[in-house]
């Protein structure tokens, strides 16, 4: 897999299943097993030509995850050649260490290429004149994979993975692979692992015809294999040759396809153009489908998807890393975690970590809450395995490690208590004072709060160092977002445990600081105000949310309000008709729940409708408020709802409340779905230029005025330096 210099600006921080390695430790496993070597000569420093009787044997050994460095493509190179000039009957390809090749090596991204080729160490495997059998362990990803289909027979242990992942870094696999996966594995199973990027099981892989054999001692079993290739005469397959399996497919197979992953894949330009290479091998002879495979890659190389999509990957990444949390830091072991709220929220949070396989206390007020909330619990784990997703046997064993009670004495027993209430401080501030007198010394006190002051609330307690925010995203037991707030006291250890147990259940966690709506829902703030003032300027609510699904969002401020509920946070007996909000719920409507908010609701289907009721009672509220209304452009909806927001990033970095540029694109790509092809906002604000942002910043507060319109220093700053937002490290 080729990939662009842009890389070189980027953290490395990790091995990941993606299809190319990055440079960071990884403890290493042996797999090897001790043939009787008769002779073995070092072809590179990463690989080495062994023989056991009448078998080659050419022996991968990168650390730490056998990555296509260059000298390894050399070490293959000759490697193939000294086999075939050898009196050896049949080749191995075998790696050390943890895993089969994980792909491309990442150092070498920003510099020019360094032969050999990828392309000639496969050729030379491909062309051999002698029986090439590929050993697989851990994962083939990617450039690994690739390497793989270019011997004439696979075999792998049962624990192995295969895949091409390119597509979730925004390209297409190089190296022949959208070529020689569609030939082996038939078109639909090669267009399913090729826009999905998700690896499949060595079961899969040999129903499909991508392995021929599961093996148990990944060595011996190789060469027995080969050995048995050479005594059976099995033919030399060369995989670019074969075109059996594309014979009979049916012409709507790529048509409907489409249709099926439209939605998932909605923007992305990467899954399209994998698309279109599984249909140049069904349509063309193979060194076609290659010229039309590296067009295509060619393209996305070109474009902004992949440099933001490759980025992305690194951001997520490099989110983990915490300057100046010291490496020795050791996080607590959750054995049991507790839930304050059995409500939709504590329900979801409990989800996660009984999926996890933890232990969770759920305490509640009283015995109705507690068992309508856990009821709840149930039936979205019923619905999970009405779907396949899970067993019916799973179902029951995540729900016995959920336990509920009344008691927050119970939470005596849970090394992490999560509180989950509704967002009220002097309710929170009395909750953790109560807390502090019943958990564990050594206990993590963790508040859900999605914007209120975590160190106010760790005021309440005698242990102010034991305390952090843990945002979850609602539905808590779905979205991957996990904001870790530290407040001014709060410990390494808790700190350490919130984001290690983050990731232990799945999530995507992020540190930051404490401001109001930290940094998700901070930048949210900004643009709820001013899609509230163009509603009463003359926007239809649906035309604002329109500019912003087509931009990517999954949807926009209005229909996101309904999903949530209008009456969220509003009272009844102090409503005073003062927004466009108050008056929506005073005549009855409170959104997706009852049918009726902005839009009116589907019952059956849940489709939106505009409502002109709602359109009146806007037009008459901006007439008492003495609103001029006029036509306002889908240009002038999509920077007024998005530049305030980069604004409002950009200060949160200049007060240091995130880390990174990287760490605001990776909480609102989790949080809230900004579309990954673009970025992010910090990412997508220096791809449009921020002079260019700068500029219409400061238009709109010549204009519009408003405290969220005065530009932040740090975009004047990077501006006249030529840095960017996507890059800035505090």
């Amino acid at each position: 897999m080729a990939a662009p210099s842009e890389f070189e600006t980027l953290p490395q921080c990790g091995e990941d299943q993606i299809g190319f390695a990055v440079d960071a430790p990884l403890d290493r496993t042996l797999v090897r097993s001790v043939p009787y070597v008769v002779h073995m000569t070092q072809l590179s420093q990463s690989v080495q030509l062994e023989f056991d009787g009448d078998i080659a044997i050419i022996r991968v050994d990168n650390p730490p995850v056998n990555a296509l460095s260059h000298h390894v493509r050399q070490g293959l190179l000759d490697g193939m050649k000294q086999a075939e000039e050898s009196d050896a009957a049949a080749i191995v390809l075998i790696c050390d260490g943890r895993t089969f090749i994980a792909g491309a090596d990442i150092t070498e991204f920003s510099g020019p290429p360094q032969p050999p080729s990828l392309q000639e160490a496969q050729d030379a495997m491909e062309n051999c004149s002698k029986h090439v059998v590929a050993a697989v362990h851990g994962t083939a990803l990617g450039g690994g994979l690739e390497v793989a289909l270019c011997a004439h027979y696979r075999v792998g242990v049962a624990s192995s993975q295969y895949g091409l992942p390119e597509v979730k870094l925004g390209l297409l696999p190089g190296a022949g692979g959208t070529q020689r996966l569609p030939r082996i594995t038939g078109a639909s199973k090669a267009l399913e692992m090729m826009t999905s990027g998700d690896p499949i099981s060595a079961d899969e892989a040999l129903a499909c015809g991508l392995i021929d054999e599961i093996i148990e001692d990944l060595e011996q079993g190789a060469i027995d294999f080969a050995r048995r290739a050479v005594s059976e005469k099995m033919p030399l397959l060369r995989i670019r040759d074969r075109n059996e399996k594309l014979a009979d497919t049916p012409t709507s197979l790529f048509e409907d396809f489409r249709a099926g992953i439209a939605r998932k894949t909605r923007g992305f330009l990467a899954p399209e153009y994998n698309v279109r290479c599984v249909e140049a091998a069904v349509g063309l002879d193979f060194e076609a489908g290659l010229e039309r495979e590296q067009e295509l890659f060619r393209d996305l190389m070109k474009g902004t998807q992949s440099k933001a999509q490759q980025y992305y990957f690194f951001a997520e990444r490099a989110a983990l890393k915490i300057p100046g949390l010291p490496k020795e830091t050791k996080s607590l072991d959750v054995h049991r975690c507790g839930v304050l709220g059995a409500g939709t929220m504590g329900g979801g949070i409990a989800m996660n970590f009984a999926n996890a396989g933890i232990p969770v206390t759920i305490v509640e007020r009283d015995a109705e809450s507690l068992e309508r909330g856990l009821g709840i619990v149930r039936s979205n784990y019923e619905r999970t395995a009405a779907r396949g997703g899970i067993s019916s046997d799973d179902v029951e064993s995540r729900m016995g490690l959920i336990s509920g009670s009344t008691d927050m004495g119970d939470f005596a027993e849970c090394d992490l208590i999560i509180e989950a209430v509704f967002e009220n401080m002097e309710l929170k501030k009395s909750i953790f004072e109560q807390l502090d007198q019943i958990c564990a010394e050594g206990a993590v006190l963790a508040s859900n709060t999605s914007a209120l002051d975590i160190n106010e609330i760790a005021s309440a307690t005698s242990r102010p160092d034991a305390v952090i925010g843990m945002h979850f995203f609602s539905p808590a037991n779905v979205m991957k977002m996990l904001e870790v707030v530290r407040g001014d006291e709060t410990s390494d250890t808790a700190i350490a445990t919130a984001m290690a147990i983050g990731r232990r259940i799945g999530k995507t966690p992020v540190l930051c600081g404490v401001c109001h709506g930290f940094v998700g829902n901070r930048m949210l703030f900004m643009r709820g105000i001013e899609a509230e003032k163009m509603i009463l300027e003359g926007a239809a609510p649906s035309r604002v949310d329109r500019v912003l699904f087509d931009f990517g969002l999954p949807m926009g401020p209005f229909a996101m309000s309904d999903l949530a509920g209008l009456d969220i946070g509003w009272d009844e007996t102090t409503s005073s008709s003062s927004t466009v909000r108050e008056l929506l719920c005073e005549s009855g409507r409170r959104g997706q729940k009852n049918g009726r908010g902005y839009y009116t609701y589907d019952p059956d289907t849940r489709a939106s409708t505009p409502d002109p009721e709602v359109e009146e009672i806007i037009k008459r509220f901006a007439d008492q408020q003495g609103i001029t209304r006029r036509e306002i452009s889908d240009q002038e909806i999509l920077e007024r709802c998005l530049y305030p927001m980069v604004n409002e990033g950009a200060k949160i970095l200049s007060e240091g409340i995130a880390i990174r540029g990287s760490d605001v694109d990776v909480v609102w790509i989790n949080g809230y779905g900004w579309p990954m092809y673009t970025g992010g906002p910090m990412f997508w604000a220096d791809t449009v230029g921020l002079k260019e942002v700068a500029e219409r910043i400061n238009h709109y507060a010549s204009t519009i005025g408003g405290e969220h319109w005065s530009i932040s220093p740090l975009i004047e700053q990077l501006v006249s330096d030529g840095g960017s937002l996507s890059t800035y490290t505090n």
